[in-house]
């Protein structure tokens, strides 16, 4: 576990990296130890893996039938876990929807008090690198990025191949986002990890913004989750291992770096959806 040195008024966030499985009970009890761990050492706020609530290798029949609604048993742990830590949590879940026979690709925030406060639906499948994910996830509909405060700061959310597409971030900080949460399954591969790493930091680094991407552990999953400064420096990182890595973020260092590096206000494109 790699900890950033926290300055004076900051708002400390942690990555928790673990490898989900089948077991749905299996994975929530793994989330609540893991957000206990962050909690324990100052986070005020936990990103966790895409498919937090049950993955398997091959999607199939049994995505469909491990599928639930927000409101489910799934965020209704994260709820009762958030209220009981007094920290938020994001992860990302198959939500189950009606009328489809497929499942969305789901991210949630969940607030102390306050229950589901966002939630964003994967844009970009991963249809890549051999894979074929539309076949069982349908795509989010594009609208307006759904924001929430943390900390003083302000918080958006995006999944995993979105990172691919730039202007899914750009959106996002368009919007008013200081920080994106980017809950991932970055399958391994050649030069995967290489992409994970560049990617996430190129996401930050050109929004002049915080990315905390939290990845599945190996063996599938590629690891290293990490939280990217918004000058690309990546201030706390975990490996290979199930843990959880912590770093403070504040307004004085994107302040900071966005009056050096005022590229937001001097770019001359936007972003418009095809």
């Amino acid at each position: 576990m790699a900890e950033a040195t926290s300055p004076s008024s900051a708002f400390a966030i942690a990555v928790a990296q673990f490898a989900p499985g089948a077991d749905a009970a299996a994975n929530r009890a793994e989330i609540a130890r893991l957000a206990e761990l962050a909690a324990s050492r100052g986070a005020g706020l936990v990103v966790f893996p895409e498919y937090s609530s049950y993955f398997t290798p091959e999607a199939g029949e049994e995505w469909l039938e491990a599928s639930e609604p927000v409101g489910g048993p799934f965020t209704q742990a994260l709820t009762v876990l958030a209220d009981r830590l007094g920290v938020h949590l994001v992860a990302g879940m198959i939500e189950r929807l009606e009328g489809e026979r497929r499942v969305a690709n789901t991210v949630v925030a969940v607030a102390p008090g306050a229950g589901v406060v966002a939630r964003y639906r994967k844009l970009h499948l991963y249809d890549a690198f051999g894979q074929r994910e539309s076949d069982w996830v349908a795509p989010g509909d594009i609208g307006a990025p759904e924001l929430f405060e943390a900390g003083g700061l302000r918080f958006g959310l995006q999944t995993c191949y979105d990172a691919r597409f730039p202007e899914v971030t750009r959106r996002i900080v368009d919007a008013g986002a200081d920080v994106v949460c980017m809950p991932a399954e970055w399958v391994r591969g050649p030069l995967k990890e290489a992409h994970w790493r560049l990617l996430a930091t190129a996401r930050a680094l050109e929004n002049t913004m915080y990315v905390a991407a939290a990845d599945h552990a190996p063996p599938i999953g590629a690891g290293n989750s990490m939280i990217v400064d918004p000058m690309g420096v990546e201030l706390a990182t975990i490996g290979e291992a199930t843990d959880v890595a912590i770093a403070w973020v504040s307004r004085e260092r994107i302040d900071a770096v966005r009056r050096i590096n005022p590229a937001l206000e001097l770019r001359r494109f936007g972003v418009s959806p095809r």
